[in-house]
């Protein structure tokens, strides 16, 4: 290979492995639509391979593709122009038998020999990829010095028998590390000092090499110029402290943009701006970097972006200071510490969502929402997945968000008829999520109100290590804690935590048993209504009216089955109220089985 070129760490291994005789033919897959700096200079896949890899090595390359058949970008070759793929094929066959030192580049490879049965495969498809499995057997056309860079996304959609073969070594091609990133936000940005290159490139994990330049250059003569975009960025800023340095910062990582999007993004930040300037360049970067991942990802994952922190939390102690303990550990960085993943069971209306949400807030940690993906893989199937797997790798540690779990992970059957390609990608999911690798990077946290759904190999210990369990508020004291977290979060009075003290609050809530969180929330909101409607109504009868007119749901006999289930489903007893501490195995079975009787036998 060029000894000139400083190889990424994936080209160093494919030499090694040629050099050693190990394998000729190599699948290359995951990050295979990126650019790569390689001298100072960004090359896509094929120019890497040709211009760099295989430069002074193989006098001879050549590309295979459905669109363009068999082509030659380096050297001659003697090909049957007049003949199907196949036949051009076995005219370069020929060439690979009677020359040395030739490279085979195959993009999209998946269109070739694509991965699904051979049922559904075409007679000529099927021919192709017969004849690159027979090609890295041969071992005297291996003996010519000839090397095959088979290129595909994702390993899923290319022809297994391929892949199985002992002489085809199957190398990942990353996303880009923080090394990485420091290196592409370097080059695009030279004026940039060594601080601000390291915080742009941290706050950039989770993007491409391509995604980065397009963050950083602008593309096409139509694009607004630096000096253009500094200026009405300087317009919007305004009076803002350090305006000039925010404006110089801002246009460096806005180009690309038209005007109406540079002032969508920036002028958030002149009535609240930061004391720092790199605050604010590092907003809108998390503002750009969303919209591209959200768009790379075909709309499959959301960003989770929560606005309270534990604090804002009533009642629950137990479980607030389980998840403030686990949350120490992931802003410390203590894997060991850090479980897989994250159960949360309990009724509907228990604060599962809320809590979480929370929780990620005090352990400052990214996160993304999974959607549910039964109704949404048809036609893109294991290819989007393992695009959104690869993506929130590279963005760790991140947090997986995956609400009502037992609708994406049921038992119940998939949707739309797809039971094969719902399986598959399920047990990818469980995979990944079992990897122990991924341990203190990314976090899985799934919320049900019906565990008994899910699959129980996915609750097992290694995936979710943790199940903490949601119920409604056992005191009138833990009901009023909510009731008065409540009215922090949404109410516009300064004087409002003050009409109310802890007593009243908690006479109001006495006789409020069996109301869950979300009811207390309903009814607080509803009492607040009340007084910005009628002048000289204190808060207090305001929310005592709203507790004589509020009517919550009435599912009593569901609710004790999600109950018992959460009981069921824990993970330690010190989580569990009072009431369900000292029940014995037994009887949380006994119980269970009869409140299911009740709740699922109408």
């Amino acid at each position: 290979m060029n000894p000139k070129a400083t190889l990424p760490r994936w080209a160093a291994l494919v030499r090694e492995k040629y050099l050693a005789g190990e394998a000729s033919t190599f699948v290359l897959y995951r990050n295979v639509f990126d650019i790569f700096l390689v001298n100072g200079q960004f090359l896509d896949l094929k120019e890497f391979l040709t211009g760099v890899f295989v430069e002074e090595t193989k006098t001879t390359v050549v590309e295979v593709s459905a669109e363009f058949g068999v082509q030659c970008l380096k050297g001659k070759v003697t090909l049957d122009q007049g003949g199907d793929l196949l036949s051009q094929l076995h005219s370069l066959e020929r060439h690979l038998r009677s020359s040395h030192g030739t490279a085979v580049i195959v993009p999209y490879a998946d269109t070739l020999m694509p991965g699904e049965d051979a049922g559904f495969v075409s007679a000529e498809d099927r021919k192709i990829g017969t004849l690159f499995h027979r090609w890295s057997l041969d071992r005297k056309l291996n003996a010519t010095d000839n090397i095959s860079f088979i290129i595909v996304e994702t390993l899923g959609s290319l022809n297994q028998g391929l892949l199985s073969n002992p002489k085809v070594a199957a190398i990942e091609v990353p996303m880009p590390d923080l090394a990485t990133r420091i290196d592409v936000v370097r080059s695009l940005g030279p004026k940039l000092g060594d601080t601000q290159v390291r915080l742009y490139a941290e706050r950039m994990a989770g993007l491409r090499s391509v995604q980065i330049e397009s963050l950083m250059r602008a593309s096409g003569d139509n694009s607004m110029s630096e000096q253009e975009r500094e200026k009405l960025i300087l317009q919007l800023l305004g009076s803002a402290p350090d305006a000039a340095e925010r404006a110089k910062r801002f246009a460096g990582i806005t180009a690309g943009m038209t005007a109406d999007e540079i002032v969508k993004l920036v002028e958030p930040t002149k009535s609240l701006p930061s004391a720092d300037p790199d605050d604010d360049v590092l907003r809108l970067i998390q503002a750009r970097k969303r919209e591209l991942i959200e768009k790379e990802c075909a709309g499959l994952i959301e960003f989770v972006e929560p606005r309270h922190g534990l604090s804002a939390v009533g009642g629950a102690n137990h479980i607030t200071g389980e998840l403030a303990d686990i949350a120490r550990s992931l802003r410390e960085g203590n894997s060991k510490l850090t479980p897989m993943g994250l159960l949360a069971v309990g009724p509907m209306g228990a604060g599962k969502t809320f809590v979480i949400k929370a929780f990620l807030k005090e352990a400052g940690l990214s996160a993304v929402a999974l959607k549910n993906f039964r109704s949404k893989w048809v036609g893109s199937t294991e290819k989007n997945l393992e695009r959104v797997l690869a993506t929130v790798k590279a963005m760790g540690p991140i947090a997986v968000l995956i609400d009502e779990g037992d609708r994406s992970f049921g038992n119940s059957g998939g949707e739309g008829g797809d039971e094969g390609t719902s399986s598959r990608i399920i047990a990818r999911l469980k995979e990944f999520m079992s990897d122990t690798e991924n341990r203190g990077l990314v976090l899985f946290i799934m919320l049900t109100n019906r565990p008994d759904k899910l699959d129980t190999d996915i609750k097992r210990p290694g995936r979710m290590d943790r199940k903490i369990p949601f119920f409604y508020c056992e005191t009138a004291q833990e009901r009023a804690a909510v009731v008065a977290a409540v009215i922090r979060r949404y109410d516009r009075a300064d004087e409002s935590s003050a009409e109310c003290s802890a007593d009243e609050l908690a006479e109001l809530c006495g006789d409020l048993t069996g109301y869950s969180n979300a009811d207390l929330e309903a009814l607080t909101l509803l009492g607040l209504e009340f007084r910005e409607r009628r002048q000289g109504l204190s808060l207090l009868q305001a929310l005592r009216e709203a507790k004589d007119d509020f009517m919550p749901p009435q599912e009593s006999d569901m609710i004790r089955f999600m109950e018992l289930l959460a009981v069921s489903e824990t993970s330690r007893r010190s989580l569990l109220p009072e009431r369900f501490r000292r029940l014995s195995i037994a009887d949380i079975q006994t119980q269970l089985h009869q409140a299911r009787a009740l709740a699922l036998g109408r």
